[in-house]
């Protein structure tokens, strides 16, 4: 399914797109009853030709991790076992989108979103490309550290970045609550920060498959995340959120805080890591430069 929105002032156009012509339309309505509650957008089905003017196209195409056999915790790879199916799916859908709407940007949900990102940029010739990154995983990372400290969610300041997947680097050396490193708050309330670390870490790191052993897919807190990009982007916000945009200097696309407007991303802040959290980010960078040339293979 590709998503598409068109702002036309405080309203919005939104389009999906489908090859299942009656789930598109099924969609589109039960959305649009929805829709209907809280703004003045609009939603139908429509096709390709129809994405003309957009100003952003959201990809959620493809096999999810159910269908494609990601869900063993066992497996280092993760997500990127969906490489070659949903790879073989951009291939088609994205040059279909750049003709329809070449100004667009690109917003790649699909998993694994960081190495289709990479095949995305590749097949639509520019850099108006963002994934969903990491903004999942951290707001996890964020939730779990809350309800260990005892404390709302919104105080708590921590990054995941690299893959959105297994190899995901969790910053504690920068995460604080109320200004303070929240390993010096479980230490001062008596728990064994190795022990906290390990925990949270295990429960971030494979919270989608217990979403997906209990209702088939992750859908509700991703689906909040992708409205949040889509604010961010059609309004040209420069909010700072750990999306992910290529990378030059890892010469991959990859999750760091980033600040997101209209074109995607604007640029990027270099978090301060300490030596082990920039050596496992070096690692999860060499992870996807392999994944990425597995999905640059089907340009």
């Amino acid at each position: 399914m590709t998503a598409l929105i068109r702002t036309f002032d405080a309203a919005a156009d939104i389009l999906v797109v489908d090859r299942d012509g009656p789930k598109a339309a099924g969609l589109a309505a039960d959305t649009g009853y929805a829709a209907a509650l809280v703004s003045g957008a609009t939603v139908r089905a429509a096709g390709y030709e129809e994405l003309a003017g957009a100003r952003l196209v959201i990809i959620t195409a493809g096999v999810n991790e159910k269908a494609g056999g990601a869900t063993d915790r066992n497996d280092p790879r993760g997500r990127l076992v969906l490489v070659p199916q949903n790879a073989a799916a951009f291939a088609e859908i994205v040059p279909a989108v750049v003709a329809a709407a070449p100004e667009a940007t690109l917003l790649v949900v699909t998993d694994p979103p960081d190495p289709l990102a990479d095949l995305t940029r590749a097949l639509a010739g520019h850099d108006r490309v963002v994934s969903t990154g990491t903004v999942i995983d951290s707001l996890r990372f964020r939730f779990h550290l809350a309800r260990e400290l005892d404390v709302a969610t919104r105080d708590v300041d921590a990054y995941v970045l690299g893959e959105h997947g297994t190899s995901e680097v969790f910053c504690w050396s920068n995460a604080t609550v109320g200004g303070t490193p929240v390993l010096d708050v479980f230490t001062a309330s008596g728990r064994d920060p190795a022990e906290m670390r390990s925990h949270i870490e295990s429960t971030v790191r494979f919270g989608n498959i217990t979403i997906i052993d209990g209702i088939g897919a992750s859908q509700h807190g991703i689906g909040a995340v992708v409205g949040r990009l889509a604010e961010a982007i059609l309004t040209d916000e420069h909010a700072v959120l750990p999306v992910a945009s290529f990378r030059a200097d890892y010469g991959v696309t990859m999750a760091l805080p980033s600040v997101l407007g209209a074109a995607g991303v604007v640029r990027t802040i270099a978090p301060k890591l300490d030596d082990g959290e920039r050596e496992l980010l070096d690692k999860s960078a060499r992870v996807l430069r392999e994944a990425s040339r597995t999905a640059l293979a089907y340009r």
